[in-house]
């Protein structure tokens, strides 16, 4: 316990400051943090990150990412190229002589995806605004420990015990109730795109899909039969252990409600 709240506080003091600064320091965080992450997800099927298929992914994987007033975000080179990172995976099938397979490539490909268009969107989330990462930030954080103490409290009915034998359907709904409380707060102090009820209901969606999130990392790891997706943060696993949750809630927070702002 005493290392994990080390390293919470240490963290925090670096991720912060940067969060609320944004622009290039955040830009850069985020490359970074995406590249720890996709690297931890391909380790986990032994892919190496410097080997061929690996500097591949981390191309795409920037190509991705890149910012929405950058030249290359435009549909007209984006998709093209990330047809291009397709088509030589797969053809590194052939000069592996399948020792990369079709699986690997599909992988490396979806490992993008996933890794990439979350890290995407926390960093266009705060290009639109502080309060809305920070809005996303309390969500997630709210959500977890209220599972957890609702879990601990009343937890009797597994929620999903073959993927995260720890967690309860009644941690479930009371992490959705006390998001609640910050949905409440932020549409009482802060002019928000939607009125209450309905931010209180987008809540409770981002609430649910950011533990779907945790529980979509649960099941790759126990797939792979891993602890944890990496060792970087002691105490607390690796970068997608703690950015899990925000890869699936940042995305719907951008189509549900920043773009009604």
């Amino acid at each position: 316990m005493k290392t994990r709240t080390i390293t919470a506080i240490i963290a925090m003091a670096i991720f912060l400051p940067v969060v609320v600064y944004g622009k290039l320091p955040l830009l850069i965080m985020a490359y970074l943090l995406a590249i720890v992450a996709l690297k931890e997800v391909l380790n986990m099927k032994n892919i190496q990150l410097y080997s061929l298929p690996g500097i591949f992914s981390v191309i795409a994987l920037c190509l991705i990412m890149s910012p929405e007033k950058s030249k290359l975000v435009s549909l007209d080179y984006q998709v093209p190229f990330l047809i291009l990172m397709s088509l030589i995976m797969l053809s590194y099938t052939v000069m592996s002589k399948n020792r990369f397979n079709f699986v690997d490539a599909a992988f490396c490909m979806l490992a993008v995806a996933y890794v990439g268009i979350g890290f995407m969107y926390f960093y266009e989330t705060r290009n639109n605004g502080l309060i809305y990462i920070l809005f996303a930030l309390l969500i997630v954080w709210v959500t977890d420990t209220g599972a957890y103490i609702f879990g601990r409290l009343f937890g009797k009915n597994k929620l999903w015990p073959e993927i995260s034998p720890n967690k309860t359907i009644e941690g479930f709904i009371g992490g959705i109730l006390c998001s609640t409380i910050i949905a409440v707060i932020f549409s009482l102090n802060y002019d928000m795109p939607l009125s209450m009820i309905p931010l209180i209901l987008v809540t409770w969606l981002f609430s649910m899909f950011g533990q779907l999130g945790d529980l979509v990392e649960s099941a790759l790891k126990r797939h792979f039969d891993v602890k944890d997706s990496g060792n970087l943060l002691p105490g607390h696993g690796g970068i997608l252990d703690r950015f899990d949750s925000f890869i699936f809630v940042l995305p719907l927070m951008n189509i549900l409600l920043i773009s009604f702002k």
